[in-house]
């Protein structure tokens, strides 16, 4: 059974993923002045879901061991890598997919 401190880190790792598809997408649009390109719709959004992303985080690490974290964190780079596919359309070139089997690899190796 999967436990609930784990489940929130997991939550944690898919908002903050998310998080900075939205940034992305704000950060590829043209904003009229320096106050529009910080405070439009996208960044607030993408900020608050990464203070969400934080307080999960926090419950997370309140109720498991500290050493699991940075293994099951380091998921998000295989998330944001598919959502960029997804939303984007940026290519899945080879290095990227190697560097995110190393990743998956590092993963597994770590709970074997």
């Amino acid at each position: 059974m999967i436990n609930r401190y784990l489940l929130a880190l997991l939550l944690s790792v898919f908002i903050s993923a998310f998080s900075q598809i939205v940034l992305k997408k704000s950060a590829s649009r043209e904003h009229g002045s320096l106050i529009k390109e910080y405070l439009n719709p996208y960044v607030i959004t993408g900020y608050a879901m990464m203070v969400l992303a934080t307080l999960c985080t926090i419950y997370a690490y309140s109720g498991m061991q500290y050493k699991n974290g940075p293994v099951i964190e380091s998921f998000g780079y295989v998330l944001v890598m598919f959502l960029s596919f997804a939303f984007f359309k940026e290519p899945i070139t080879w290095k990227k997919a190697f560097g995110n089997a190393l990743v998956i690899i590092g993963i597994i190796v770590f709970y074997i």
